[in-house]
């Protein structure tokens, strides 16, 4: 594989991962607004979901790349968190935390190990 199949991969993984992740946040919000749920009713909701869009991003990353699934998914990772990190110290003035830390290395795990399985679940023709 070439890094011009590389790149294009891991940014249809990041744009797979910001979808689900913009819609489900969405969905929840207009939850919260309209129901008596608070945040922290939802929060292990939440974190499944933002989990589960990690896998599903590292599917597709691994999945269009066709080989270095590890890479192609943790790379998608990556590329979120720091995209996370730019957004909240620019934009709010304030780093992680360790549990955001934490976290956002359980994302990496999870979007890896959806790349190896995206790279198995492709056809290699």
């Amino acid at each position: 594989m070439t890094y011009r199949g590389f790149f294009p991969a891991v940014l249809v993984g990041l744009t797979t991962v910001l979808v689900i992740v913009l819609s489900f946040s969405f969905v929840i919000s207009l939850v919260l607004s309209f129901t008596s749920f608070t945040e922290q009713s939802v929060s292990w909701l939440i974190l499944t979901a933002a989990f589960i869009a990690m896998f599903l991003g590292g599917v597709m990353s691994g999945a269009k790349a066709k080989e270095r699934g590890l890479m192609a998914g943790a790379s998608t990772a990556l590329l979120f968190s720091l995209i996370t990190f730019l957004i909240q110290f620019l934009g709010y003035d304030s780093s992680f935390t360790s549990e955001q830390y934490m976290y956002h290395g359980g994302y990496l795990l999870v979007a890896a190990l959806g790349g190896i399985i995206g790279v198995n679940l492709s056809s290699n023709k």
